[in-house]
């Protein structure tokens, strides 16, 4: 009998570093979610991981077990479940206002227990004070449980990029989502 868990939402740290690298590098070796077609080892993740530390507003949010009855304080007791991102959507000044934001979820463990939306719920609610317009998702496609997902945060489709990546021998599209940020957006 498996024992009862409670997640528990929280900004990423440093010592997130391992977990983030070793979830992500799933998507990448078994996925076309992910376009990178090559892992990283936690030092080459290193500087994504300190950019968003270093710039609240584009924060890394995690998902954390722990087993029922431990104390309050995560640390390195519980599994890593999840991560969510919002980074710049583009380079240029004009772009300051929007975000790109993603959601991954540990395969098994973390998928389908609503893991996606608790972590986009904290992201979202993050974002909501700060000076941002919209928000923009891509999906690569098919990807019916992400598009369920962003669809229930109010993203909205608005085009798809046909045969934009090439891996796995094969190309994959790419729907794209947007969805209007800030304290209005919530009325």
């Amino acid at each position: 009998m498996t024992e009862p868990t409670e997640v528990q939402v929280r900004p990423g740290v440093e010592g997130d570093l391992d977990a983030l690298t070793d979830l992500y590098n799933h998507y990448v070796r078994e996925t076309p979610i992910t376009f990178d077609t090559s892992v990283f080892t936690a030092e080459e993740r290193r500087p994504w991981l300190l950019s968003h530390l270093q710039d609240e507003r584009h924060p890394l949010l995690v998902a954390q077990e722990a087993k029922s009855g431990q104390s309050g304080s995560y640390g390195k007791t519980g599994r890593l479940l999840g991560y969510a991102t919002a980074g710049p959507f583009r380079q240029k000044p004009a772009y300051e206002t929007s975000v790109e934001v993603t959601v991954y979820c540990t395969p098994v463990i973390g998928v389908g227990r609503g893991i996606g939306t608790l972590l986009y719920e904290a992201l979202f609610d993050a974002l909501a004070d700060q000076d941002l317009h919209r928000a923009y998702a891509g999906i690569a496609q098919p990807n019916d449980a992400s598009a369920r997902l962003h669809t229930r945060f109010g993203f909205r489709h608005v085009g798809t990029y046909r045969e934009v990546g090439r891996k796995f021998g094969r190309y994959w599209d790419v729907a794209w989502y947007e969805k209007r940020l800030g304290r209005q957006a919530q009325a």
